[in-house]
């Protein structure tokens, strides 16, 4: 039997309520209901370590779902930084909306831990990714557009690439504020839009850089170019793939994000499948943890905590398969 119409109105306000008020912890928002992602911690870019060089001296902190820890894991794999920056993966604890170390690390069970120890502030969250450092015992740096602009800076093997050559500087920069601005952060622009002006606003947005970005792609490809802005991958190109890769799986259906399949950008589609192809990039990716982390942890975008089904990733990064 139906509910009655004056219940299913009582419910429907009762949740409106309950659900801005579980928004408002989970991601905050201004006086237009547009999301703004909050201030982080270590967010300086500091100098290069006297002990960069070192084996193990220093540990980049990672979480698989995590797109801004992402970015950091590409840069540690496309440098090929493993000799001298140890890599740990921290596990998600939804119940208690933190991150925790899988086994003790320097004593700490949580990330949190580890951030209070460096001197945070204990009211604000911890994030990933971090770069610890073993012999000063703190974190130098968790900012990700700072912490990737560290790891190329880094030393490296002769054969390891710089991902910002000085040439191409001015062009990297104007692509990744872009891609900050109005893709990494358009996507959750429109998953925590508090109301519908506020996700139109933010899906406009998002929607027009793809369709831009694709354009610049297509007109580097029939110049013979493969990559965004220069002969090569850079910063740029690890800025966006984070983002893209998850497109299908996770920002589409649970942000709302579905208003054109990447499939029909097919520039960007070929861009994303070249990258994946990058010797490295596949290992960082983890579509069963990009899922379960998603739809298993964001509450008040999926109350149910089921996982539904998704593409095949395989698929979506086949070159055959590009319009």
């Amino acid at each position: 039997m139906r509910p009655p119409a004056a219940l299913i109105r009582t419910a429907r306000g009762l949740w409106h309520c309950q659900w801005q008020q579980l928004m408002g912890g989970l991601a905050p928002a201004d006086a237009a209901g547009r999301y703004r992602r909050p201030a982080g911690a270590f967010t300086a870019l500091p100098a290069l370590p006297a002990n960069a060089a070192a084996a193990g001296g220093h540990v980049l902190i990672v979480g698989r779902s995590c797109p801004w820890a992402h970015r950091a894991w590409l840069v540690h794999r496309l440098r090929q930084l493993g000799g001298s920056i140890d890599l740990l993966v921290v596990e998600p604890d939804p119940a208690a909306g933190r991150w925790r170390f899988v086994e003790p690390f320097e004593g700490c069970q949580t990330l949190a831990e580890l951030y209070r120890r460096s001197g945070d502030d204990s009211r604000r969250p911890a994030t990933v990714p971090a770069l610890w450092s073993r012999q000063e015992q703190r974190i130098l740096v968790n900012e990700s557009a700072r912490l990737i602009e560290l790891l190329d800076l880094w030393p490296a093997a002769p054969e390891a690439p710089r991902l910002a050559p000085e040439p191409q500087l001015e062009t990297i920069g104007h692509w990744r504020q872009r891609f900050q601005d109005d893709i990494n952060d358009g996507v959750y622009r429109c998953g925590f839009a508090r109301n519908q002006a506020a996700y139109d606003e933010a899906e406009t947005v998002l929607f027009r850089a793809l369709e831009e970005t694709d354009q610049a792609l297509q007109l580097r490809e029939q110049a013979g170019e493969s990559w965004l802005c220069g002969p090569g991958p850079t910063l740029a190109d690890v800025v966006l793939f984070p983002t893209l890769i998850r497109l299908e799986m996770v920002y589409a259906p649970l942000f709302g994000c579905s208003r054109l399949p990447l499939a029909q950008l097919p520039a960007l589609w070929r861009w994303r499948a070249r990258f994946y192809g990058l010797e490295g990039v596949r290992d960082t990716c983890c579509p069963e943890a990009w899922r379960k982390d998603y739809f298993g942890a964001l509450f008040p975008l999926h109350p149910s905590g089921i996982v539904p089904a998704g593409p095949d990733l395989a698929r979506l990064v086949l070159n055959e398969l590009a319009p």
